[in-house]
C-alpha cells in the first residue's frame, strides 16, 4: 500500500507530517511526499491565511485526479478551523491535536480533539537528508490581532530539552545542519525559563550547523546574543518577524514592541554578526493602514536594512480582532505589496555586495548549477561539480537569480 502525504505551511506542520511518515515507514507502507498516485492521501492543511486555506481544500481535488478511488484523510490548522469544509471528500477530518490517530488510516469522520495545554510528544520526525527540522515547541500567546494560529494551535507550551537532544542524537551523520522550529520558537522554556541558549549551547557538540526558524524581537539582548557568538555551529541568519514598521500599526496589529525596540535589537545583532542575515515578514494593506504608515514601514525597512523581506497582504481571518475593522480594497493591497517589493530587491542585492567570503553546504544540482545556502542564508550557485553534502569555503561573485553566483576557495572538513 502506498500513502502519499501534502504539507501545506510552515516548518512545524512538515516536521509533524514527517512524523506520521515515519510511523507508516515503520509499519512496512511506501510512504512518498511527492504528489502522485497513492491508494491513499493525507493532507495537513495550512489557515493562517485565506489563500493558505484555499489551496488546502485545492489539494484533495488534485489527489483525486490521481486516483479517484483513494481514500483521503485531512489534518491540521485549517481542518482545525473548519473541518466541515473538507467532510464531502475525506474519510476522516482531524485538527492540529491527535494527528497521530490518523496513522491508524481508519475513517472516523470528524473527530477534532481539544487543544493540549501541554506539550504533546509526537514520534520522531523522519527526517531527510543534510537539513533536519527539529520541533522544540507549540502554540502561541502573543494574540496578534490579525491571526488565528493561537485558536488553532493553543498556548506556548515547550518540549522537553531532553528529548530534543534524544531526536538529534539519533540523526544521521549525513545530516549536516539543523533548524529548530516551533509556532512561537522564541517562547521555548526550560524550567519555567527563557531555554533557546541553553538548547543551542546543548547541541553545539554535535558538530552540525545550528540555525533558528523565526523568532520575535523580544528574545533578543546582550546575553542572548552574545551567548550565540560563542557557539562554534551557529548560523547568523535571524528571521525576526516585524510586521510593520509603524507604531501606530503595531499597536493595531497587537504587536508588542515599537520599531525603535525592534531597530535596537538588529543593531544589537549587527554588534556581534556584522554579517548576519536578517529577515522579516511583512503585511501590507492592514486595515485602516494610510499611505504615510505604510511609508513608515518603507523606510524603516531600509533603516535595518534587512537582507530580505517576506511581504504578504493582509488576509482576513473571522475570530480574530481585526476581523472588524474594514478590509482595504485588494487593488491598494496589490500596489503596496509590489512597492515593498522593489525595496525587497535592492536590499537582498546590498546584502550580497556586503559578503566577500561565505560558508556553504552544498545541497542540490539543479539545472546547471550546484547550489547551497550560506550560514548567513545567501542562496549560492555553482558552475564547477561539488559534492552534495559537503561545506565549502566560497568567494561571492556577484547577485546571480535569488542568490548570489560564488566560486569555491577551498573545502572545509
Amino acid at each position: 500500500m502506498k500513502i502519499c502525504l501534502q504539507t501545506l505551511g510552515c516548518k512545524v506542520n512538515k516536521y509533524e507530517s514527517d512524523a506520521l511518515m515515519r510511523i507508516f515507514k515503520e509499519q512496512g507502507f511506501e510512504v512518498t511526499d511527492k504528489l502522485e498516485k497513492a491508494d491513499a492521501y493525507i493532507i495537513n492543511t495550512c489557515a493562517v491565511t485565506n489563500e493558505a486555506e484555499r489551496k488546502s481544500r485545492q489539494m484533495l481535488s488534485r489527489c483525486q485526479k490521481f486516483n479517484p478511488e483513494a481514500k483521503i484523510y485531512v489534518c491540521g490548522c485549517a481542518s482545525q478551523h473548519k473541518p466541515e469544509q473538507f467532510a464531502q471528500k475525506a474519510v476522516a477530518v482531524v485538527g492540529t491535536s491527535g494527528k497521530e490517530v490518523l496513522a491508524n488510516l481508519e475513517p472516523c469522520g470528524i473527530k477534532i480533539q481539544p487543544l493540549p495545554t501541554n506539550y504533546l510528544a509526537h514520534c520522531y520526525s523522519l527526517q531527510p537528508r543534510l537539513r533536519a527540522y527539529i520541533k522544540v515547541q507549540d502554540g502561541c500567546n502573543n494574540f496578534c490581532s490579525y491571526c488565528l494560529i493561537p485558536y488553532l494551535r493553543g498556548r506556548s507550551r515547550s518540549r522537553e530539552l531532553a528529548d530534543i537532544v534524544r531526536e538529534v542524537e539519533q540523526l544521521g551523520e549525513d545530516v549536516k545542519e539543523i533548524v529548530l522550529t516551533g509556532i512561537n520558537l522564541s517562547d521555548f522554556k526550560t524550567d519555567g525559563k527563557n531555554g533557546l541558549l541553553k538548547l543551542l549551547q546543548k547541541l553545539d557538540g554535535y558538530n552540525k550547523r545550528l540555525r533558528l526558524s523565526s523568532m520575535e524581537e523580544c528574545i533578543i539582548d546582550e546575553d542572548f546574543v552574545r551567548g550565540l557568538a560563542k557557539l562554534k555551529n551557529f548560523c547568523p541568519h535571524f528571521h525576526l518577524s516585524l510586521q510593520s514598521g509603524s507604531a501606530s500599526v503595531l499597536k493595531r496589529m497587537n504587536r508588542h514592541y515599537t520599531p525603535e525596540e525592534f531597530l535596537k535589537a538588529t543593531q544589537l545583532i549587527y554588534k556581534y554578526f556584522p554579517l548576519a542575515g536578517i529577515t522579516t515578514d511583512i503585511i501590507v494593506g492592514f486595515p485602516e493602514e494610510t499611505e504615510e504608515e505604510l511609508e513608515e514601514t518603507a523606510s524603516f525597512a531600509k533603516k535595518v536594512p534587512f537582507s530580505g523581506m517576506h511581504i504578504f497582504p493582509y488576509s482576513r481571518r473571522d475570530q480574530t480582532a481585526a476581523a472588524k475593522l474594514k478590509d482595504m480594497d485588494g487593488e491598494i493591497k496589490k500596489s503596496r505589496l509590489a512597492r515593498l517589493q522593489k525595496i525587497d530587491k535592492v536590499l537582498r542585492k546590498n546584502f550580497i555586495q556586503k559578503n566577500s567570503f561565505v560558508k556553504v553546504l552544498i545541497e542540490e544540482k539543479k539545472d546547471d548549477h550546484f547550489v547551497g545556502f550560506s550560514e548567513n542564508y545567501i542562496k549560492c550557485y555553482f558552475t564547477e561539480p561539488l559534492k552534495e553534502g559537503e561545506v565549502y569555503s566560497a568567494r561571492i561573485v556577484c547577485p546571480f537569480k535569488d542568490g548570489a553566483l560564488a566560486k569555491v576557495e577551498n573545502k572545509n572538513l
